[in-house]
């Protein structure tokens, strides 16, 4: 399974981890095909590390905080399967602990700064196609919209 994630700065291809993460896949493409990323903004943006999104509370006219809010439930994290190395382009989900994340996700600039992550946050896809984009993205650029193929 792939998408597109579409953003203000330009446009990045996804091929997901449906074997190993099955669940994680399935959670982000139900909210991906409701609308509920469109719109949304990156958050958490660190150089050489990563660009985080997700967060309903920064979707015009919300007043949480931006980076606390997610889709009113959570899902438990997938760490067992392949594919769980934190490496550039890699989709994995952003939680607060383990067995709580739900809608916020991060892309990964490197390996160099993201390998401590590797068993503690769940790797569901990879960047294909538009790695340069994730160089592009600030904090606060827009996903615009993220397309299930």
């Amino acid at each position: 399974m792939k998408a597109i994630i579409k953003t203000s700065k330009g446009d990045m291809k996804v091929e997901f981890y449906t074997e190993d993460a099955p669940n994680t896949v399935a959670n982000f493409v139900k909210l991906a095909k409701e609308g509920y990323y469109d719109g949304l903004k990156w958050h958490r943006v660190l150089p050489d590390f990563v660009i985080q999104g997700g967060c309903p509370n920064t979707r015009e006219g919300e007043s949480g905080m931006p980076g606390t809010g997610g889709p009113g439930y959570q899902i438990d994290c997938e760490l067992n399967g392949g594919n769980q190395f934190h490496e550039r382009g890699v989709l994995s989900m952003a939680h607060a602990g383990p067995n709580t994340g739900g809608s916020q996700f991060f892309v990964c600039h490197s390996r160099s700064n993201t390998s401590h992550l590797d068993g503690a946050h769940t790797c569901f896809g990879k960047v294909t196609e538009g790695l340069e984009v994730i160089d592009e993205i600030s904090e606060g650029d827009g996903i615009e919209e993220i397309r299930i193929l």
